[in-house]
């Protein structure tokens, strides 16, 4: 699936992107400052978050409340090593079954599952963002 959006659509697309999803691990590409935050926390949203959500640069994983589930939010940008990824407990937080968005997920690749949604954002000239993802329903 592939949708060119502008900020004023992003509610629209973070519907399309849960209702075309097969898994709860969604990672998230793209260069900083391309949205990967914001477009997660209009999926947070319409998942039931009340709370704020901020990426979790320094704390690498936030932990929010949705509907009827756990979303864990992960932030991998300044992990410098494997063995700092091991030490997070990320293989408990990948077999629990619950919401896993990481964003900068290259850095994390041996320890996520095989069945998983990569979303891939660039900006565009005009301001807009392109999202690219796969699997699909």
């Amino acid at each position: 699936m592939q949708l060119t959006y502008s900020k004023q659509e992003l509610p629209e697309v973070a519907g399309k992107v849960l209702s075309d999803i097969t898994n709860k691990t969604l990672l998230f590409y793209g260069d900083m400052g391309v949205g990967k935050t914001t477009l997660i926390k209009e999926l947070a949203k319409l998942l039931g978050v009340k709370e704020t959500i901020n990426s979790p640069t320094f704390s690498i994983v936030n932990e929010h409340k949705t509907n009827d589930d756990v979303l864990y939010h992960f932030d991998f940008y300044r992990v410098n090593n494997e063995e700092e990824i091991l030490d997070l407990g990320i293989e408990d937080y990948m077999s629990a079954g619950h919401w896993n968005f990481i964003e900068w997920p290259q850095k994390a690749e041996r320890f996520l599952p095989t069945e998983k949604t990569t979303i891939k954002l660039t900006k565009n000239q005009n301001g807009s963002r392109t999202l690219n993802m796969m699997p699909v329903k």
